[in-house]
């Protein structure tokens, strides 16, 4: 790809918002198929490509599209992709999701800052990971001081995000009413099917990780919500605008 100077922070894009990457200047692009080791998404709304450039003065490698769990049973299919934007400097990675709501009050449309997660799948990326590095602290997973940044970050350019805690179901049929249920009296706000595999593998990278949620629907039985991919892709788009001023907010802003 000829990059040589180092990354600031990485991104990984969602579905339906890959458009995200049109705003990266002098961006060297690069289709998974052409990394080794990197995922094939057969998941329509996902590019499949890794995007290096300048975001708001800052070198950044966007991850435009993810692979899941219920693509291939493989749990730590983005781990490579990981791997690599650490070996290219990054310190912070910034994920992103389309998620259903579990709460009546969270409209489509609504972002929401990760604070924790609930690993409802029951399946981890570290398996078969024979050294100690694996038993990772996930005390932390979603970092305080990234959280903070995400929320002035999101003040300075006039959005009022919420805070919450995201369900990992492996799909990729949606979750059920009565897991909907469930899930709510677990004590989680947002449900989806990518996302915590990623977490746990950042961490086990030594990456900060920060999260957030674009709500594109409601979790089945909520308000006679019954999800559809398609629903999640439209309204993923229509939130790029709000997540996409977010994000270069965020990349704005230096560590501390």
């Amino acid at each position: 790809m000829g990059v040589t100077e180092p990354i600031s922070a990485a991104i990984v894009l969602g579905t339906g918002l890959g458009s995200m990457a049109d705003a990266v200047d002098g961006a060297i692009v690069a289709p998974y198929s052409d990394l080794p080791g990197f995922p094939q998404s057969k998941v329509s709304g996902h590019a499949g490509r890794l995007v290096i450039g300048l975001l708001e003065g800052q070198r950044v490698a966007l991850l435009q599209g993810r692979s899941h769990y219920y693509e291939s049973g493989d749990a730590a299919a983005m781990a490579t992709p990981l791997a690599t934007v650490a070996a290219l400097g990054a310190r912070n990675v910034l994920l992103t999701n389309s998620a259903g709501s579990l709460r009546n009050t969270w409209h489509p449309g609504t972002v929401v800052v990760i604070s924790d997660h609930i690993n409802y799948a029951g399946i981890n990326p570290l398996i078969g990971d024979t050294s100690d590095k694996r038993f990772v602290s996930m005390t932390e997973a979603y970092d305080r001081r990234l959280r903070e940044r995400l929320h002035k970050a999101a003040a300075s350019v006039g959005l009022k995000p919420q805070e919450g805690v995201y369900i990992w179901f492996s799909g990729p049929s949606f979750e059920t009413p009565a897991e909907v249920r469930m899930a709510r009296l677990l004590g989680g706000d947002v449900v989806g099917m990518s996302t915590v595999p990623e977490t746990i593998l950042a961490r086990r990278l030594g990456l900060r990780v920060a999260a957030i949620s674009v709500i594109t629907n409601f979790g089945a039985g909520i308000g006679g919500a019954d999800p559809s991919h398609s629903e999640t892709k439209d309204v993923a788009l229509a939130g790029t605008i709000a997540l996409r001023k977010l994000a270069r907010a965020f990349i704005k802003m230096r560590d501390d």
